[in-house]
């Protein structure tokens, strides 16, 4: 079977180490581990190729060669492999929270008058060094207490917060609360809730779950796949889905879905599944 590209850290220059044999670079490679140091970078497959996913502040990469002002990575969340501008990765740390609403701010004092930083997005990593009053101390700055919560305590309802990024613009191969797709969507609930999630998807529909029979009545946290399309069931009619008939990610009675997406070319539910 040919490796799949979004998941196999090689190209032409460069290999992972534990893919001697398996494939044909110039040099293996073990990669140094690092962290996205920027809000939010997107990834390429190829560097002269569009969008594919987006990064996230906080999340850990390691990085395999950097070339030009690119970094050939492999997200340590999902295993993507891909491009990122290279001057958005720094030092590996050990993040100790994520941000657990839609989004935040890096404050540059411990007041909310202060200057915001940076945004942060839902499933941003960081590192706690200090609780204050109102605010965690980070070695970056300040976050508001209410918007971060323990790695050691994720949620455990996907449809919760999934539904926090409801309204946000669709965005092709997006992963945060400035623009996002389908699969982000579908990942960004899982991995707040650790369930461990791919990026696409496809590979979300072969890896996820566990297929019902058609007809099945559906229920809250049930997900509905077609080709090259997924959404997240909130209640056993509705789904909640990042799409570009609404260019956002929207509300639709389950049915209407089904009977819009197929009218408009892109054929019948591939797969209802339960996680």
């Amino acid at each position: 079977m040919t490796p799949d590209p979004r998941l196999t850290p090689a190209n032409t220059r460069v290999a992972a180490t534990h893919l001697r044999g398996q494939v044909t670079a110039d040099a293996f490679v073990a990669g140094t581990q690092a962290n996205i140091t920027a809000p939010l970078t997107d990834l390429f497959c190829d560097p002269a190729k569009s969008r594919d996913r987006q990064l996230i502040y906080g999340d850990a990469v390691t990085v395999y060669e950097t070339h030009g002002a690119l970094a050939f990575v492999q997200s340590a969340k999902d295993n993507y492999v891909g491009y990122i501008d290279a001057a958005t990765t720094g030092p590996a740390h050990t993040p100790t929270h994520f941000v657990a609403t839609a989004g935040t701010h890096l404050y540059e004092a411990e007041n909310f008058k202060s200057t915001n930083l940076m945004p942060l997005t839902l499933g941003a990593k960081i590192t706690v060094t200090a609780e204050r009053p109102k605010f965690w101390e980070t070695p970056q700055g300040y976050v508001p207490k209410k918007h971060l919560r323990a790695l050691d305590r994720p949620f455990t309802d996907p449809a919760t917060v999934a539904q926090t990024l409801f309204g946000t613009p669709y965005l092709w191969g997006g992963n945060s609360r400035a623009g996002i797709d389908c699969s982000g969507l579908i990942q960004a609930a899982l991995l707040a809730c650790a369930i461990p999630c791919p990026g696409d998807s496809d590979l979300q529909r072969t890896w996820l779950g566990t297929s019902l029979d058609a007809g099945t009545k559906p229920q809250r946290n049930d997900l509905y796949f077609w080709k090259g399309h997924v959404g997240i069931m909130v209640d056993d009619t509705t789904l909640l889905h990042a799409n570009a008939h609404h260019m956002a990610a929207t509300y639709e009675p389950i049915n209407n879905a089904i009977l819009r997406i197929k009218t408009q070319g892109d054929g019948d539910v591939t797969a209802h599944k339960r996680l």
